[in-house]
């Protein structure tokens, strides 16, 4: 079995023009690989193009050059999906359902029904902290109550590796706390995570090893040892990659 687990060669993406707009390079040559078990964290600014690069691994984007495959599969091949976890930057809930509902609706859709889907429900909504409100609709949540719920789906098929998307978006500091130690559990589980963040703090103490995504091209890859040698910050080295550019 390999120890690949995301595998990208000189991926590009580029966006056909619309109305009044010039086609827009959202990826440029990227060539990456990630290894089974790892955390890999990636930042950048804004329009960077990590959202489009992590949409492209789980399908959701066809890429106009290169290749990327995760598990060894196109990230077109069903097989692969069922192995895979994903919680999106602005993640869209059935707001009618509980939290219960929610999440035993997505292991509906890996097949899991029953006391097993329940009882992985239970579990799930206990780990994110969300068992005190899991018969409460989701309409009544807040942002950061929405962003648990959402890891907890994400994990809801226990994935081989887990995409990550903002994850800490809406969360009060003990909720990114929380979260932090999740994906440390994961991590010590085996799991391969595939995060992107703007929050340099948490990639600092969560990954393995960080790339910087600016204008579309991967300008530095490494771990956090090997880009701030020197004595240099992370922050130094992202601001210095990045030209100034804001995130």
């Amino acid at each position: 079995m390999s120890q690949i687990a995301v595998d990208i060669q000189n991926l590009g993406k580029v966006y056909s023009p619309q109305l009044g707009q010039s086609a827009k390079t959202a990826l440029e040559g990227v060539t990456l690989q990630v290894t089974r078990g790892e955390t890999f964290g990636l930042l950048g600014p804004n329009g960077a193009g990590k959202t489009t690069l992590q949409k492209i691994l789980l399908g959701l984007v066809r890429p106009s050059s290169g290749e990327a495959t995760v598990l060894g599969a196109s990230p077109e091949d069903t097989r692969a999906r069922a192995r895979i976890g994903y919680l999106p930057e602005n993640p869209y809930f059935y707001t009618y359902l509980t939290g219960r509902e929610f999440v035993e609706f997505c292991g509906g859709l890996f097949g899991l029904s029953g006391r097993p889907l329940r009882d992985r429900a239970t579990e799930l909504l206990d780990r994110v902290g969300m068992a005190h409100a899991e018969n409460t609709q989701l309409r009544k949540y807040s942002k950061g109550m929405l962003q648990r719920v959402g890891v907890a789906q994400a994990l809801v098929n226990d994935p081989e590796v887990v995409f990550l998307d903002e994850p800490m978006s809406g969360l009060d500091p003990v909720g990114r706390r929380e979260l932090r130690d999740i994906i440390l559990d994961l991590k010590r589980e085996g799991k391969t995570i595939f995060f992107n963040s703007h929050i340099l703090s948490d990639v600092e103490a969560l990954c393995d090893r960080v790339g910087i995504l600016h204008s579309g091209k991967l300008v530095a890859c490494g771990s956090v040892r090997d880009l701030t040698v020197g004595g240099a910050s992370l922050e130094d080295v992202f601001v210095k990659a990045v030209g100034g550019a804001r995130a």
